[in-house]
């Protein structure tokens, strides 16, 4: 993790930290019982900085270059230590260079499930996942509160932590944001944007930034998903539903021919039948128009129109109609336009 030029036995000319790894935020240089010679050079690369911490307490703080170790170059360590008047012998401090490189693809997501108050479903159980991204932008801070006297401080060793912390903050977000469960999996990116600013504060505390925040997927419990299936279904028949009717009502009429008496009662009948099917259709539209904008309401379904009298002269073409195309026999023809007569008041 770190390559140093020892210089003298005793002494250490030259700290630096070259980092092959991917998860490691910071890292105290190995002293080993040995002092840091004074005029000394400190490499920093990029994405790193260099802490250094005298008796326990922070001193100064090194950004990416090299930089000769002398007292013009490390004022607060000269004043703690009462270095008045320069200093030529070599000294001893604690060294972390940390990492402030972006961390990404870190995941998050619910160990269980989180409760839901939804207008359409009532209480519900869901699970989130996403990713997010991290960086360390104060490394006195981040050393203070986090790293403490750790040699190494991983990913690993922050990442439970920092998933509790943004489980309890989405939770918040989902609660109060009161996005219907319908309508999650279009409001990712706002979600996504609503728990990184409430985050932002809860992260600065511990010196990193969330850089990154992404809500992947929203869950619903299996019972739910089904409902919605079944919501699709009747959209996608809504539209032929209609037709469907008509065709099993005229499937119909020549079964109902071979039974006696079967066509008599069909007669008038027929035209209801075609007309209940256009009626089915038409309600089923309606009804999958209302769930797309209600959800899944509680209550009955709406009565159906009343179907209007016909008169004498459809009735009447109806049945020579059925009896030109030999659905019925000329008995029955003449008993039910016998019928149909009396019912308008035409016949005895």
């Amino acid at each position: 993790m770190g390559l140093m030029d020892w210089g003298k036995a005793q002494f250490l000319d030259i700290l630096e930290w070259l980092d092959d790894s991917n998860d490691t935020l910071a890292w105290r240089f190995p002293m080993r019982g040995q002092e840091i010679q004074t005029g000394g050079k400190l490499v920093v690369r990029e994405s790193q900085e260099a802490v250094f911490v005298n008796e326990g307490q922070l001193a100064d703080v090194f950004k990416p270059g090299t930089h000769n170790l002398t007292t013009q170059n490390l004022p607060i360590l000269a004043t703690l230590k009462g270095w008045k008047y320069g200093f030529e012998s070599p000294f001893k401090s604690d060294v972390y260079f940390i990492s402030t490189k972006l961390y990404n693809d870190l995941k998050w997501g619910t160990s269980n499930p989180i409760m839901m108050r939804d207008a359409d479903f009532g209480m519900l159980r869901i699970r989130a996942f996403g990713i997010y991204s991290i960086k360390v932008v104060d490394s006195g801070t981040f050393l203070k509160q986090l790293v403490g006297t750790n040699g190494v401080y991983t990913m690993p060793d922050i990442s439970e932590q920092l998933r509790k912390t943004i489980m309890s903050r989405f939770t918040d977000v989902l609660g109060e944001s009161k996005i219907p469960a319908l309508d999650l999996a279009a409001k990712y990116d706002e979600l996504s944007d609503l728990v990184r600013q409430k985050l932002m504060d809860e992260f600065k505390t511990m010196g990193l930034e969330l850089s990154k925040f992404f809500v992947e997927n929203i869950s619903l419990p299996e019972e739910v998903e089904a409902m919605m299936d079944k919501r699709t279904g009747v959209g996608m028949m809504a539209p032929v539903m209609g037709a469907y009717t008509q065709m099993q009502v005229a499937d119909s009429i020549p079964l109902a021919a071979q039974n006696p008496g079967g066509v008599a009662g069909m007669g008038m009948g027929v035209g209801l039948g075609f007309g209940m099917g256009n009626m089915m259709g038409q309600q089923m539209t309606g009804a999958a128009q209302q769930m797309g904008q209600q959800g899944f309401p509680a209550g009955s379904t709406p009565a159906a129109p009343a179907v209007p009298a016909k008169s004498l002269k459809d009735e009447l073409t109806e049945l020579k109609e059925l009896f030109d195309g030999q659905l019925i026999t000329q008995g029955e023809y003449d008993t039910q336009r016998a019928a149909i007569m009396k019912k308008h008041g035409m016949g005895n």
